[in-house]
């Protein structure tokens, strides 16, 4: 198969990638922080966080969930916000706490949200204002 895609490639981006490189999702983020420590890794409405800003965050919110909230290993956190700096730094921690991501539309009402919630089996739902865990009896009103 001729790979014609290959030539719009920029100069030093390789045609393949070596899949052992990185052990995990959290692996790629971790090594990849700690390269561009320095560096703007987000911009929003003209405030900026760096990689290491990114780092040090995310490892915070992931204590917290872990910490705090003591959620049980597997369990699933629902992000439910717009666009916004809290974002990244959710979902990183999130998954540096070795839980799985399910994303929620904030635009939803709130029943649509929690029907969502309850398909997804998310556990807490997390959103810029609050973090609140989910009340089984949501679930079991239908």
């Amino acid at each position: 198969m001729d790979k014609i895609w290959l030539k719009s490639y920029p100069a030093g981006v390789p045609a393949e990638i070596d899949i052992n490189e990185f052990r995990s999702l959290v692996d790629l983020f971790e090594q990849g922080v700690r390269r561009f420590a320095s560096c703007t890794a987000y911009i929003c409405m003209g405030k900026g966080i760096t990689y290491a800003e990114l780092d040090r965050l995310s490892a915070q919110f992931a204590g917290y969930l872990q910490g705090e909230l003591k959620l049980p290993a597997g369990a699933r956190v629902a992000l439910m916000m717009p666009n916004l700096l809290q974002y990244p730094v959710a979902l990183f921690g999130t998954l540096r706490a070795g839980y799985t991501v399910v994303n929620v539309n904030p635009l939803y009402t709130p029943r649509g949200n929690s029907n969502t919630s309850c398909r997804m089996r998310a556990q807490t739902p997390s959103s810029s204002s609050r973090i609140s865990p989910i009340r089984s009896s949501r679930c079991a009103r239908r």
